[in-house]
Order: C-alpha cells, then structure tokens, then sequence
C-alpha cells in the first residue's frame, strides 16, 4: 500500500462509454463504441493495426475527444470540456515509448512530477519514488540513467513514473511492442502484479499471452467497432464472430 496518497477524490476507477464515435477528416475510426469497465477491471483491447484500440484508448484517457457520444471516466463527463479536466492526474498512462528525461536517473524521472506538479517535499518525494520503483522492481537501479537500463527496465521506470500519483486508472498502449522479446516478460509481470493488486487497467496489446492470463475480459476490435468480447477462455476458445477467428488464427499457436 502507498505511504501517502496525494489523490484524496471522489474520482472513481470505473469507464462508460456509449454511442462513441471518432473522425479524421473524412476517415470514421471509431463508430458507435459502447463499453463499460468495472472498478478494478482488466480490459484488454485486441485487434488488427487500424481497428481502432489505440484511438480508443486515447479518447479514455482524454489524449482525444471523441466525434460524438458520451465519455465517462471515474464520473467525470469527458465529452464536457469544463469537466474533462478534473481526470487530470488521476488517470496514469503508459506509453509503447518510454519518454524518459535522459539527464534524470531513475528516481528523478518518477519524481519530477511529484515536486514541480505536486509541490512534494524533495523528502516525500524521494521516499515515494523509491516506494513505488521497489513495486516494479527497480529499486536497485534508483540512480542509474535511462542509457544504462534495458528498454525493460527503462518501461519499468515509466510504469513506477504512472503509479508515482496514485492512480486511479492506468492505461497502456502498446507497452511492450517496442521491447525485444526476451525482456518482454519483465514488464508483463509488473502489469500482472498491478491487475492482482486490483488497479483497473485498459491495456492495447499484441501480446496474446498476457491477454489470456491476465484480462478479465477482452474486447476485439475491427473496423473501428467492437466486434466481439467475452472471457478469455471465450475469446480465444471459442471465438464467434468471423474476423475475430481470422485475426486469431494469425497471431495464435492454434
């Protein structure tokens, strides 16, 4: 548990969506999008390049406005720009690059925030830094530079850097995509770690394996719609819809 929360909030940990849309000039990205996530839900978006996840996940998070419909986020409306600010801080995010400051080591890059957005004490934040890079496991490398960690260990740091601010919502796009294979694992284990410890988390991933063990419930998308979402076990078991089966049978063992 966190030896201090800055976000003492009413901001809850649950999403709803309804009727969500999204255009790009002339292009129709998302249309007619309606999910909802549960307080301490894991929801794993899966999908083809250009199905529409990552739009989605940004239009979450408020990275983006949607078109049309209603958005939702720990009770904030999104879809009302006076409103949509009161998320700010309460959600973390996670990106597929790891966007540290290369001149801050470890510690400085989780608790840069703390101290100019969050006016910490150097103290606090130092004890809050550590706390949360010893939960990815990366305490030990608190003081080394990004250029001296692995792209693992550097996507550890950005996850420690998300959680720094007691999150209410974590969202990831992509994180693991720019890693190489072997390291991998590492940072799916600290996913899996947060999604036991009850964080809700919406997750854009390729990684199939991390979708069937550790999702409460994946959603494939196509063609900027929800083309079909279940378990695990129903997903990759029993699959319906027929570009959900397709898109299995080429990034699957079966």
């Amino acid at each position: 548990m966190s030896t201090s929360t800055l976000n003492e909030t009413s901001i809850g940990r649950d999403i709803r969506l309804s009727g969500v849309t999204k255009a790009f000039a002339d292009l129709q990205v998302l249309k007619d999008i309606t999910l909802d996530v549960a307080d301490g839900e894991v929801v794993v978006l899966i999908g083809a390049s250009g199905s529409g996840k990552s739009t989605l996940l940004r239009i979450m998070s408020g990275l983006e406005t949607a078109s049309s419909g209603e958005v939702v986020v720990g009770g904030v409306p999104m879809h009302e720009p006076k409103r949509a600010r009161e998320i700010r801080g309460h959600v973390g995010m996670v990106f597929q690059q790891f966007n540290l400051f290369p001149h801050l080591d470890a510690l400085g890059n989780v608790t840069l925030a703390l101290r100019k957005v969050y006016k910490m004490s150097a103290q606090d934040a130092r004890k809050k830094g550590l706390e949360v890079l010893a939960r990815v496991g990366m305490d030990d490398r608190a003081h080394h530079y990004p250029s001296q960690l692995s792209g693992g260990q550097q996507q550890r740091v950005a996850i420690a850097r998300a959680l720094a601010v007691d999150p209410r919502i974590i969202f990831f796009d992509e994180a693991t995509s720019a890693l190489d294979p072997e390291l991998v694992g590492e940072v799916t284990n600290v996913m899996r770690g947060l999604a036991d410890d009850g964080m809700t988390m919406v997750v854009v991933t390729h990684e199939m394996g991390f979708a069937r063990r550790t999702a409460d419930r994946v959603v494939f998308m196509a063609d900027g719609v929800i083309a079909e979402q279940g378990s695990p076990e129903e997903i990759f078991g029993n699959p319906q819809h027929p570009k959900t089966i397709q898109f299995l049978s080429k990034v699957t063992d079966h």
